[in-house]
């Protein structure tokens, strides 16, 4: 049983920046391949980024390339989403995610745990 723990959320204005971190419980997080989704008002939830067990691979979804950074620190137990140059569209409530298989995955439906969210709002 792994539970999942979002902060970080808050209302920042477009183009600016915000630091999203998950912290997990339990003593095999390393054990996980984590990922971050979201969820935006009146749409379904959607693949942000994942990460490998160990953190060495990366994945992003096509509208975040370039300004979100997924990373992890297995010591600390916490995934964490650096977002940058942030837009109004990526306004939505963010969700992460721990997968006991060993590649990354994207769709949520290979995801084991989720953490209860945390919102993002960007200002235009």
């Amino acid at each position: 049983q792994v539970q999942l723990v979002e902060s970080g959320g808050g209302l920042v204005q477009a183009g600016g920046s915000l630091r999203l971190s998950c912290a997990a419980s339990g003593r095999t997080f390393s054990f996980y391949s984590m990922g971050w989704f979201r969820q935006a008002p009146g749409k379904e939830r959607e693949f942000v980024a994942a990460t490998s067990r160990s953190g060495s691979s990366t994945y992003y979804v096509d509208s975040v390339k370039g300004r979100f950074t997924i990373s992890r620190d297995n010591a600390k137990n916490t995934v964490y989403l650096e977002m940058n140059s942030l837009k109004p569209e990526d306004t939505a409530v963010y969700y992460c995610a721990a997968s006991r298989t060993a590649v990354i995955i994207t769709s949520q439906n290979g995801y084991d745990y989720w953490g209860q969210g945390t919102q993002v709002t960007v200002s235009s």
